[in-house]
C-alpha cells in the first residue's frame, strides 16, 4: 500500500487501483490529494480537516466519489450539496467498513480537549488494514492491536510535547510519520521532531518526516 502525504493532515492510500483519502482540509491541496478517488474518510468537522465548499465541489465534479464521516461533517454535506444518503455515510467508533480493497476499523469518538470553555466535538481515527492508523484529532491507542504505521499529530493547539512522545510509546508503532503540521515552522519542526523521534526510537519506532506529496510504502 502507497502512502502519500500532503499538507497538515491529509493523506492518500492507494492499493490494487483504488486510492482513498483521509482529512483533506482548508490546509491540504484538496483538488490534488482527490483526482482519481472516489472514497475519502474524514475524522472530524474542524475546516483544517474538512473542506466543506472544496468537498461539495467534488461531489458535484465526480458522481462516485462517496464519503464518510462523523454526523456533524454528513449533516452539513448534505444540506450544501444536496447528495442521497448512499454517498454519505455517517461513522462513529468501534465499527468496521470494508470499502473496496480497503478494510477500515474505527477508533475513538471524540476530539482531544482544546480548553474547557471550548465544546468539544466528534472525532473518529481510522486504521486502515490493521497497517495505518490516522487519529484525526485525539491521541486515541486502538485497542486490540498494534497497527504497524501511526501518523502522529505533531503539533496543535490541543497538545504538548510530552503528550505526542507518549502517544508514540504507548501505540507500539514500527513506523511514525507525522501529520497536523501545518502551524509549525522549519524551526519549530526542528525542535519538535528531535525530541520525538529521539524518545521513539528508544521504545522500537523510527520516525521519519514526510514533506508534502512525499509518498512511503507501508
Amino acid at each position: 500500500m502507497l502512502l502519500t502525504k500532503f499538507t497538515h493532515s491529509c493523506v492518500r492510500l492507494e492499493k490494487d487501483g483504488t486510492s482513498l483519502v483521509i482529512d483533506p482540509g482548508s490546509f491540504s491541496e484538496v483538488e490534488e490529494a482527490l483526482e482519481g478517488t472516489n472514497l475519502v474518510l474524514i475524522t472530524h468537522v474542524h475546516p483544517d480537516h474538512y473542506d466543506a465548499k472544496r468537498l461539495t465541489a467534488a461531489l458535484a465534479g465526480n458522481p462516485e466519489l462517496t464519503i464518510y464521516a462523523p454526523r456533524s461533517v454528513i449533516d452539513e454535506l448534505t444540506e450544501a450539496s444536496g447528495e442521497a444518503a448512499d454517498r454519505l455515510h455517517t461513522v462513529t467508533a468501534d465499527a468496521t467498513l470494508s470499502l473496496g480493497p480497503f478494510e477500515v476499523r474505527t477508533f475513538g469518538g471524540q476530539h482531544a480537549l482544546i480548553h474547557p470553555l471550548i465544546p468539544t466535538v466528534d472525532n473518529v481515527g481510522f486504521v486502515i488494514d490493521d497497517t495505518v492508523f490516522h487519529p484525526g484529532d485525539s491521541f486515541t491507542v486502538p485497542h486490540g492491536l498494534t497497527v504497524p504505521t501511526v501518523l502522529v499529530p505533531l503539533h496543535a493547539p490541543w497538545s504538548k510535547m510530552s503528550e505526542v512522545i507518549d502517544f508514540i510509546i504507548a501505540t507500539r508503532a514500527t513506523h511514525a510519520y507525522q501529520i497536523h503540521d501545518a502551524l509549525l515552522s522549519d524551526i519549530g519542526f526542528g525542535v519538535v521532531e528531535k525530541q520525538v523521534a529521539r524518545f521513539a526510537t528508544m521504545y522500537g519506532t523510527e520516525y521519519r518526516h514526510l514533506d508534502p506529496r512525499e509518498s512511503v510504502s507501508v
